[in-house]
């Protein structure tokens, strides 16, 4: 990480100091979400990260909305999950304690009896001073049961409104890793389906490889059509690249036009077929800009494709895929191409023969 934090200011040349290591650090976890976004969209119009710049968009953010909630949410349902936990003990205690309430007052009833017969029996003399407390005793002890069973319904229905509210908050939380345009999981979201898959892929001896595509001319198609026409063809590049998705193969929205693919359990000339497949398949593809019937042209996309392992971790992968697909795009644009692990500075096409 500390690798990765001076890497970033030094591209962008940027003193080292508090303030810049922090939103260094911030934008390449994810810590701030607002933050990671407004560098995104300033990186993608190639204007200069100044420290200025910084200054004020981080006075301006404060902290964002949807980090708070993560972090409501995660408090939430780790309390939701220790009430339930509790609940459910306790509603075992109380069922406990019930049938045994019940069996001493049975047999409370069973040895007061006899007194009382007895009594009745007698002329209904009153009954002695312990037989009379047995019975309050009886008495008593029956209003505990009712209570505790009372007590045990209430734990019930609580139990089931905090399941009912757990789901809620996953709902939520599934919400807040989705992008709303393309239906795809976000960065977020996929920063965790990356370290899972490559702890999965690591324990199995799998192989993984991983991708970054960017849309061809997207400020043109935006520019000459509108941002309208520019949501479509988002999602019509999102809805080519989730075909090859699977278990196994994982696509996001990365941010802007660019989208990530995360490929397990492939040889990387195997990944590379798969995704050159969809980027052919898009480039066939006429669109026509609905409103005005005029053709947006060819809608192509690039990208760069790494072998995870071949680095010496998944951010240095995702780096040299970030690259190769720079070269892709000095090369033409349409194409797929692999980073080459020798040097992430170079990456070389691959062909269908490789």
């Amino acid at each position: 990480m500390l690798g990765d934090v001076t890497d970033f200011l030094l591209a962008h040349d940027l003193d080292i100091n508090v303030f810049t290591l922090a939103i260094a650090h911030d934008y390449l976890t994810g810590t701030d979400g607002r933050m990671m976004r407004l560098i995104d969209h300033r990186i993608q119009a190639r204007d200069p990260l100044t420290a200025e710049w910084l200054e004020k968009i981080s006075a301006e953010a404060g902290s964002d909305e949807r980090e708070v909630l993560n972090r409501i949410m995660s408090r939430l349902e780790s309390n939701i999950d220790a009430f339930d936990r509790t609940s459910s003990a306790a509603k075992t205690a109380a069922s406990d304690y019930s049938e045994a309430l019940t069996a001493h007052v049975g047999d409370l009833g069973r040895a007061v009896a006899p007194a009382l017969n007895h009594a009745d029996h007698a002329g209904h003399e009153r009954p002695g001073t312990n037989t009379q407390m047995m019975q309050e005793l009886v008495t008593l002890a029956r209003a505990m049961v009712e209570r505790t069973t009372m007590l045990e319904q209430d734990m019930a229905r609580s139990m089931l409104e905090t399941r009912a509210l757990r789901r809620s908050l996953e709902q939520a939380r599934r919400s807040a890793e989705e992008d709303h345009l393309t239906g795809l999981p976000n960065r977020r979201a996929f920063e965790h389906r990356l370290t899972a898959e490559f702890t999965a892929a690591r324990e199995a001896g799998e192989q993984l490889a991983v991708a970054f595509c960017d849309i061809d001319n997207f400020k043109r198609i935006n520019d000459e059509h509108g941002h309208e026409a520019g949501d479509r063809v988002l999602k019509s590049v999102a809805s080519s690249l989730a075909h090859i998705s699977d278990d196994r193969c994982h696509v996001a929205r990365h941010g802007g036009e660019e989208f990530v693919v995360l490929l397990r359990g492939r040889s990387l000339h195997q990944a590379w077929e798969l995704l050159d497949d969809s980027r052919a398949a898009m480039a066939e593809r006429r669109m026509v800009n609905r409103a005005t019937d005029t053709p947006y042209g060819k809608v192509t996309f690039s990208g760069g494709i790494a072998d995870v392992f071949a680095f010496p971790d998944p951010r240095s992968a995702l780096r040299a895929a970030d690259r190769a697909l720079y070269r892709a795009k000095s090369e033409g644009r349409n194409r797929i191409i692999v980073a080459n692990p020798v040097s992430d500075l170079t990456a070389r096409p691959l062909s269908r023969k490789s």
